[in-house]
């Protein structure tokens, strides 16, 4: 065979190292099926009183059909927009959330598959499954299945730590909001290794993670002996009384560009010091809208399909203007429906593949 013939190995379809490179593949949830999940004290830890009141008494119930529809509708338009601009838009498998499952010591019906970001973390050519805290999403992997096999056969890594168990021992069962001034204080111990992959954001060769209520020390640890010597897994302190995710509170928009929430991030790392940081608008989504798992903030949660063009909601004007002061274009998609979901257009995805290298940026 002469050399011309042989064929070249193919590109691993797996391959995003920021939060900001330009996006070439993408996963998009569905909301397809949503439901409250069974009532659990980790479920009630990261909400307000009045979320708290409503999960309670719809537990196990389907969210209501008429925002599920809204919210789809929403993605779809997402999908649209960012296959408009040349990116690959993969989705989830339909399942039935309702169906009971479980392991010795408990049961649980299901929640939702419409964030893909909380399930995947994605570091290189390596897709990691999170072993996720909540009963209610131990089998959240399932919707992703189709396309983690794939993937794995077409040259990327697919790791997962340890499943947890999820037993009564992870969970501090008489766990209350602590008091003003406080330290934070889980809802989940360090029985065993958990956490979400929203609770980690990437800037290259640095990752930046926060314990939470569904993150312990041991999850950040896998994380960080996982990778190895070629990342350096950053622990933040922010000043979040209901931590849940690091994306509604900082947000790396570009290289050497800062988003953060202006009281969940009073001082910013001193990592951070040579890059230019500003805080998230306030959020404009109305009193009476529902947010079922979330805050308003959820507002600065953005989708960077390359360092110069951020999605924002599309009634955000004072997100758009940040964007746009900041030198980008800013892509409206309507999102408030999908909004009283918990998550905004980073927790909807999950980026695959950016055009990029592994860089330091710091």
């Amino acid at each position: 065979m002469r050399e011309s013939e042989v064929s070249a190995e193919p590109e691993c379809p797996v391959s995003s190292y920021n939060e900001w490179d330009p996006l070439e593949e993408v996963i998009v949830g569905i909301v397809d099926g949503a439901r409250f999940p069974p009532w659990h004290v980790a479920v009630g830890a990261p909400l307000s009183p009045e979320q708290r009141a409503v999960f309670r008494e719809r537990a196990g119930q389907p969210f209501p059909a008429d925002q599920v529809a809204a919210a789809r509708d929403e993605l779809d338009q997402l999908v649209d927009i960012l296959e408009g601009r040349g990116v690959k838009v993969r989705r989830p498998d339909v399942r039935d959330h309702g169906r009971a499952y479980g392991a010795p010591g408990w049961s649980s019906t299901g929640l939702y598959d419409a964030m893909p970001r909380d399930l995947l973390l994605v570091v290189g050519q390596d897709v990691i499954e999170a072993p996720m805290a909540w009963r209610s999403r131990a089998h959240a992997a399932s919707a992703y299945r189709t396309l983690l096999k794939e993937y794995f056969q077409q040259g990327a890594r697919w790791s997962s730590p340890p499943k947890p168990e999820l037993p009564d021992e992870l969970y501090v069962a008489d766990w209350t909001d602590q008091p003003d001034g406080e330290p934070f204080r889980s809802v989940i111990t360090e029985y065993e290794p958990t956490f979400d992959a929203a609770d980690f954001i990437r800037c290259g060769r640095d990752i930046f993670a926060q314990r939470s209520h569904v993150t312990n020390a041991l999850g950040i640890e896998w994380v960080r002996r996982h990778l190895g010597d070629d990342y350096r897994v950053h622990e933040l302190r922010l000043a979040d009384d209901h931590p849940m995710h690091i994306d509604a509170s900082l947000m790396p928009l570009a290289e050497g560009k800062l988003l953060i929430h202006p009281e969940r991030v009073p001082e910013v790392p001193d990592i951070f010091k040579d890059w230019e940081v500003r805080s998230a608008p306030a959020p404009v989504i109305p009193d009476g809208h529902p947010l079922y798992l979330t805050t308003k903030w959820i507002n600065m949660n953005v989708l960077m399909i390359d360092e110069g063009t951020m999605v924002v909601e599309a009634q955000d004007e004072p997100m758009r203007r940040l964007a746009e002061s900041w030198g980008m274009e800013a892509v409206p998609c309507p999102f408030r429906n999908f909004n009283s979901f918990g998550g905004s257009f980073h927790c909807a995805t999950t980026d695959i593949r950016r055009r990029g290298s592994l860089r330091s940026y710091f």
